[in-house]
């Protein structure tokens, strides 16, 4: 089945072209126009402006993922390459995201399929970051624990099969994105905030394996708590209120960038660890933007492997937006008859994923 998928819940226009057999899928095109040289002066993203950005972007980035795809939409003119590759569906992300974004892509899709005559797939923004996982992949064993890290979500899930989620605990105010970018704020270091405070703790890494010393320590929160729930604004006002105490933070920005970086890897660690434990799984997976960071990635893998736990993290290109993971949740979806009629795709801003 060759599925076309389309993303727009944030400040990423994309779009991907996606063939399933199978429980494999193979991405056969992945278009993302980013937005984020153009919010970065606002240091975060300004609906409005990213609404008009999906506009003018959507149609072209959908008909280069097409056209790298080597997929004609039914009805256009073939290439000879082209015979055989059939569009057979279209999944967007109708939720959970900012509402003017959001729109762009479920009127795009809605338009498609009307006029394509081909259904269209209604996708969870979060369960879309679950199946980044599932790209190019033969089969990962349920029970499965999920850890979905961006900057607007942060959540365990419990995944007993496709489409059998249970939430185990979400954050209570900030999301880890959330609070690395603004931490990155506190200390100067610009937007995105998770790429930046990384940067910047890889000079004091490199600096303290010489020294071994730490002499700045921030909570890691909630981690002795008996429950799977997250908070980190509180770790974001700990870093102001040491930065207003150090009249000197400003030499030390590696340190503390280090510090913050190490307090939410080891309480995302750690409370996955737990939940593994608790519910006994066969595989832990990784999903979602602050997947890429280096640090959770290296510390999640060695944790759930000493447990003799599958673990899973999606390629670096995939952990943020983008719209082959949407195409390939949308896959899944489609196997299970998970259509929504053109008429009735609306968006779903607070779309909770169980």
């Amino acid at each position: 089945m060759i599925i076309l998928g389309i993303e727009t819940s944030c400040d990423e226009t994309a779009a991907s072209v996606v063939e399933g057999v199978g429980n494999k899928v193979r991405v056969l095109s992945n278009v993302v126009s980013s937005q984020i040289e153009i919010h970065k002066k606002y240091g975060g993203v300004v609906p409005e402006v990213a609404a008009r950005e999906h506009v003018l972007n959507i149609l072209p980035v959908v008909n280069e993922a097409l056209e790298r795809a080597g997929v004609a939409h039914p009805g256009a003119a073939r290439h000879p390459s082209q015979e055989g590759n059939k569009l057979e569906a279209i999944a967007v992300t109708a939720g959970p995201g900012l509402i003017t974004s959001l729109q762009v892509g479920t009127e795009t899709a809605k338009t498609m399929s009307y006029a394509w005559q081909v259904p269209v797939i209604a996708v969870n923004h979060i369960e879309a970051h679950l199946y980044s996982n599932f790209i190019e992949r033969e089969k990962i064993e349920f029970p499965a624990l999920v850890l979905t890290v961006s900057g607007g979500h942060t959540i365990l899930v419990l995944m007993n099969g496709h489409g059998k989620y249970q939430i185990l605990g979400e954050t209570r105010d900030d999301a880890a994105g959330e609070a690395f970018d603004k931490a990155a704020a506190l200390l100067g270091l610009g937007y995105p905030g998770g790429p930046a405070i990384s940067r910047e703790a890889a000079k004091w890494q490199v600096k303290s394996s010489k020294f071994k010393v730490k002499s700045i320590s921030l909570p890691r929160p909630m981690l002795e708590k008996n429950n799977f729930e997250f908070s980190f604004s509180g770790l974001k006002t700990a870093l102001l209120y040491q930065l207003q105490k150090d009249k000197n933070w400003k030499k030390r920005k590696a340190e503390y960038a280090y510090e913050f970086e190490q307090a939410v890897a080891e309480t995302l660690v750690g409370k996955t660890v737990k939940a593994a434990k608790k519910y006994g799984v066969k595989s832990v997976m990784l999903a979602g933007g602050v997947a890429a960071n280096s640090v959770l990635r290296a510390d999640l893998k060695e944790a759930t492997e000493k447990l003799g736990l599958n673990f899973f993290m999606p390629d670096l290109k995939y952990t943020t937006d983008n719209a082959a993971m949407v195409a390939t949740a949308g896959y899944f979806l489609a196997r299970q008859k998970k259509f929504t009629p053109w008429k009735k795709l609306a968006t779903r801003v607070n779309w909770e994923l169980a």
